[in-house]
């Protein structure tokens, strides 16, 4: 039986890992708004659920936009600004927090400095040649 070489396997790219990441978060918004309606921040006009499922789809058009190579350059550069533009949510998170469990406050603690490799992942998904 013959057995792959390892050496030919290759991780990921910049790319496939952005659009992998937005299609997983998309799907996630849509199938579980109420996750995320509590985090809308406050001073956005109109229904959390609203922004909740506009953000859903939007990161899933921007799952498809990094995964084309066509689109690719836009796709990131739009799936860096989205993601410093939700910013704001997390630190909603961290407020809404307050009074939970430590280890609920940890993870919205920790997703704040997350944010940044996050958006030069998408960067760099922009210019990724795979």
């Amino acid at each position: 039986m013959a057995t792959a070489d390892a050496s030919r396997v290759r991780a990921p790219g910049p790319a496939a890992l952005t659009s992998m990441m937005f299609a997983v978060t998309g799907v996630a918004h849509l199938l579980r708004p109420r996750t995320f309606d509590a985090i809308v921040p406050r001073i956005l006009p109109g229904p959390a659920r609203a922004w909740t499922i506009g953000s859903g789809v939007i990161e899933l058009v921007l799952a498809g936009a990094v995964w084309n190579r066509d689109t690719r350059g836009v796709g990131g550069l739009a799936s860096a600004a989205f993601l410093v533009a939700v910013f704001p949510a997390n630190i909603r998170t961290v407020r809404l927090m307050r009074g939970r469990s430590a280890r609920a406050r940890a993870i919205a603690w920790a997703r704040l400095p997350v944010q940044v490799p996050l958006v030069i992942l998408a960067l760099r998904a922009a210019t990724d040649p795979r």
